[in-house]
């Protein structure tokens, strides 16, 4: 299923119908637990119903894929790369000055994009949508294989940490968790690595980019598009050294939290539970730690297009989706073990969307860029007393 090519790209060969997984008659008795191989090679444990969900959500996907066809068959293999407005309310308020086509593309290209994207069509729609392609053509094309070849054997604090998280990074995978496959994501991480060194390397980046290898099929793609969604997707200094982005982001979804879901975050708060205990993890991992994969990659879908605020509607339907189960619990693990059971058994990625944009209220890019600006400051306060304290027991060590 997988190979290497002396460009260094990643075959993974979809098969041309998506399979139906079909339990044994003796599983279908007991209800028994099942194990089975999803569309990026994941092992994955579930029930009966579980199976049937997935094959459910597989049979979408095919409808999916004959309507992306049917449009690309209509207007053009690349369609979706014809101007688009940024927000619809930004369409409808320059409606005047621009062609009906134009705003049309955008709201169709956006429901779309939210109803999946086919996998065979996702590497190139990410590069293109996501800005990624845009950012390779700025720079020689020899620029990843040049920057691989120079940082080849040089060891830094990065590089350590990124060599002992590598065997830990979806450990079982058919590719990942193989030589070939550790020596193609340390290439990723390292390179980047070195292009940013304000970031480095930041633990959760494996996951990332370990996903973005299984869907992107090369290097040099996976490392465009690990560079587009550091440099330009997500909020700044999300993985430098001090992670003052994520904790940025873990305030406004705990504000975000209690305007929404006001029961959820007054119950939290008589349990003393801090959602960073669970949300930091879907941030900095964007969840592919948590969801199954492919339900991760409906997510990254909408991600890549939409922005960062997506994390934000997903992360809130989670809790959402188990509000009365949530208003039940008595103790932080309580807590904990619903939230990860939920999170675990999301195979259905329409479930979780439609609760996360048909549910939650809107948000738009610039509210939580507000949202953002008036944490910041508490933030970046908080940071420097914790610095300070860290010196003061040092100096008194010595």
């Amino acid at each position: 299923m997988y190979r290497s090519h002396n460009k260094r790209e990643i075959s993974f060969d979809f098969q041309p119908h998506i399979p139906i997984m079909r339990p044994s008659i003796h599983s279908r008795r007991a209800n028994l637990t099942v194990k089975f191989q999803d569309l990026y090679g994941f092992t994955v444990e579930g029930n009966v119903d579980d199976v049937n969900v997935l094959n459910e959500v597989r049979e979408k996907v095919r409808q999916q894929g004959r309507v992306w066809w049917t449009l690309e068959a209509s207007k053009g293999a690349n369609w979706y790369l014809q101007p688009q407005v940024s927000s619809i309310t930004e369409g409808i308020a320059l409606k005047s000055s621009l062609k009906l086509s134009t705003l049309a593309n955008t709201i169709t290209l956006r429901r779309l994009i939210r109803k999946g994207i086919p996998p065979v069509l996702r590497p190139k729609v990410w590069f293109s949508l996501s800005g990624a392609a845009k950012k390779k053509s700025t720079v020689p094309e020899s620029y990843y294989n040049d920057l691989t070849k120079a940082v080849e054997g040089k060891v830094t604090p990065a590089t350590r940490q990124i060599d002992h998280d590598l065997p830990r990074t979806f450990p079982g995978h058919p590719w990942l968790d193989t030589p070939e496959g550790h020596a193609a994501l340390r290439r990723v991480l390292v390179g980047y690595s070195f292009r940013d060194s304000d970031v480095g390397y930041c633990q959760g980046l494996n996951y990332v980019a370990a996903l973005l290898l299984l869907v992107m099929k090369t290097e040099e793609d996976a490392f465009w598009m690990l560079a587009v969604l550091l440099e330009n997707v997500l909020v700044n200094d999300c993985y430098t050294n001090n992670l003052s982005g994520c904790h940025v982001e873990q305030r406004v979804f705990k504000d975000l939290l209690a305007k929404q879901c006001p029961r959820i975050a007054a119950h939290l708060e008589e349990l003393e539970f801090d959602v960073s205990l669970v949300a930091t993890e879907w941030f900095l991992c964007l969840f592919s730690k948590s969801l199954p994969s492919e339900t991760t990659l409906r997510v990254w879908d909408v991600l890549f297009y939409e922005g960062a605020k997506v994390l934000f509607h997903v992360a809130l339907a989670i809790f959402k989706m188990k509000e009365e189960e949530l208003l039940l619990t008595h103790h932080v693990g309580d807590v904990i073990y619903v939230l990860q059971k939920t999170t675990h058994d999301l195979f259905d990625p329409d479930e979780l969307l439609t609760v996360a944009f048909d549910k939650i209220g809107s948000m738009t890019t610039n509210t939580i860029s507000k949202q953002r600006k008036k944490q910041e400051p508490a933030v970046m306060a908080e940071l420097d007393q914790r610095l300070r304290r860290l010196n003061s027991v040092k100096m008194d060590d010595k």
